[in-house]
């Protein structure tokens, strides 16, 4: 197994953003408490600490107990559980939608960076305990982003109708998608061990909930990894204080906003990740999962005749808490309520967002964690790493943009020199004599000459650009090559981590893969991993 590794600006994949924040850039450091080091969680714990009661933990024991329930348990993810109702312990969490069969790989570096992490600072703090926590994201309901996975090229897709959280869904349906999967995968000892894990988790569990527990827990069960869903009674009994600041002070819109100004006016000009809402609650009930709007005094359920007076909706919030489903707004608070937390481990558009709640946090009083972005890596076979040293590639190279990979190679290899730079230099040069003269002569004449420079300059580009091409048409079996490789790693001119499910690499390496991605991962390295195996 070799292992490189890329900064994260350098692969042209992650916004300006969040490599600014990686740097640690001074404009962005009031959008966070700690930046993720090992040495900056000392300050966390002892936050955290003084901000989670005891009876917070015995919620948090007995309801993961009773989601255990029908789960068999390693004995790693037991010694987790009770660990969680002592006042050293903490944890690190990860959240993620339920998609099929894990849907893209950057599921599993979610999750290996959040064990990983824990591992970490058990070394760095011994005296205290840390959990690793997957936050199963089921009163989500975009069911068109979860309802399949690809596969060798095709996509695997579970046709049904749907509504409301995800999380309450039958897995009705999904035999056909089995059938599907089972053909295509093979017969081999690795191929079985996949049908038997699609089989027992999506065919042999009632809902999507339940699978996708069963599912995270057969692949991670044995590094202790626990995990919640957050729709549950007893928890959001806890959330009822924060969801009537939101909904009828609406202090998290207030807060939300002024961060989304601040982050507006700086000169670097960062896209708004999500914007807030007057109210940051859906209501949850009977496959109906709809925004709570106000309007005049009166609470309005959308796309439905539900209605409520403020009483009726504080009486509502009180006696069923369970009906309340914050979104990706609210849901972060939830999360640091329910948990005590230290980091939480997202992708790209994650942070951007969770960088602009901190201000809501402490109007609302709760600790604001570690942001960590998660690991993603590119994996290569040996095959295909021999194809890139035999046409001279480097990792950096194939992390091109297709045209500009095609056209550093084509100049590289050509045996003419294609770069009219010197010429535009030397013709930037004439010209320049050229304003000196009609300065001193007539002033008049300094557009003229203005435009024949631009004239001349754009018939050199077009002159660079008719040779490029006429290059990779001479080297067309060269570009062919680089370009087959390119798209096998990049699918869809994309990272591979967002298009490849865990299955067609755990055909080659079968046990070995989650091993494997877990020695390879380094969650506080901060750079994009490169595994050749």
């Amino acid at each position: 197994m070799n292992i490189d590794h890329l900064p994260f600006d350098r692969t042209g994949y992650f916004t300006e953003f969040i490599c600014d924040y990686l740097a640690d850039k001074p404009t962005i450091r009031n959008l966070y408490n700690s930046y993720p080091k090992l040495e900056n969680f000392e300050a966390r714990i002892a936050e955290k600490a003084t901000h989670f009661p005891d009876a917070n933990r015995e919620i948090l024991y007995k309801t993961l107990r009773a989601q255990y329930k029908n789960v068999a348990l390693s004995s790693e993810t037991e010694s987790h559980l009770k660990k969680l109702k002592e006042p050293i312990t903490f944890t690190v969490v990860t959240g993620h939608q339920l998609n099929l069969f894990t849907g893209p790989m950057y599921f599993l570096y979610k999750i290996i960076s959040t064990i990983n992490l824990t591992k970490d600072l058990k070394k760095a703090y011994p005296k205290y305990n840390f959990v690793p926590i997957y936050w199963m994201a089921t009163e989500d309901h975009d069911f068109e982003e979860i309802n399949f996975f690809n596969f060798k090229g095709k996509k695997l897709q579970w046709n049904r109708k749907a509504s409301g959280a995800v999380g309450h869904m039958k897995t009705d349906g999904l035999a056909d998608v089995f059938e599907a999967f089972a053909n295509a995968l093979g017969t081999s000892n690795n191929a079985e061990q996949l049908k038997e894990l699609f089989r027992n988790a999506y065919l042999e569990h009632a809902t999507l909930t339940d699978a996708t527990r069963y599912l995270a827990n057969e692949l991670f069960g044995a590094y202790g990894l626990v995990i919640l869903d957050g729709d549950d009674t007893n928890l959001k009994e806890q959330l009822i204080p924060y969801a009537q600041k939101d909904i009828f002070e609406s202090v998290s819109y207030k807060k939300v906003s002024e961060t989304v100004s601040k982050i507006e006016g700086l000169p670097e000009k960062y896209g708004i990740q999500v914007n807030p809402r007057e109210i940051n609650y859906f209501y949850l009930k009977d496959g109906l999962r709809e925004r709570i709007i106000e309007q005049e005094g009166t609470y309005f359920i959308d796309n439905s005749e539900l209605r409520f007076s403020k009483d009726e909706l504080v009486a509502e919030l009180e006696q069923h808490p369970e009906r309340f489903s914050p979104n990706v707004i609210a849901r972060p608070l939830y999360q640091e309520v329910i948990l005590p937390n230290l980091c939480y481990i997202g992708g790209g558009g994650e942070i951007a967002y969770w960088l602009e709640l901190k201000s809501m946090f402490e109007a609302m009083d709760v600790p604001f964690p570690v942001l960590l972005l998660r690991n993603s890596a590119l994996v290569i076979t040996e095959k295909q790493s021999k194809k890139l040293q035999k046409m001279n590639l480097s990792v950096a190279d194939i992390f091109l943009r297709q045209s500009s990979f095609i056209n550093k190679k084509i100049r590289e290899i050509s045996n003419i020199d294609i770069d009219f730079t010197p010429q535009k230099a030397l013709l930037e040069d004439q010209f320049k004599a050229l304003y000196d003269m009609a300065e001193q002569t007539d002033k008049s004449f300094l557009g003229a000459v203005k435009a024949q420079e631009v004239k001349q300059k754009k018939g050199l580009d077009n002159l660079e650009k008719r040779l490029l091409r006429a290059q990779k048409r001479k080297l067309e079996d060269q570009v062919r090559r680089m370009t087959e490789i390119q798209n096998a790693l990049f699918p869809g001119q994309s990272l591979q981590e967002r298009n490849l499910n865990f299955s067609e690499l755990y055909l080659e390496l079968g046990e070995e893969l989650i091993p494997t991605l877990m020695k390879a991962l380094e969650p506080l390295r901060l750079e994009f991993t490169v595994l050749e195996f």
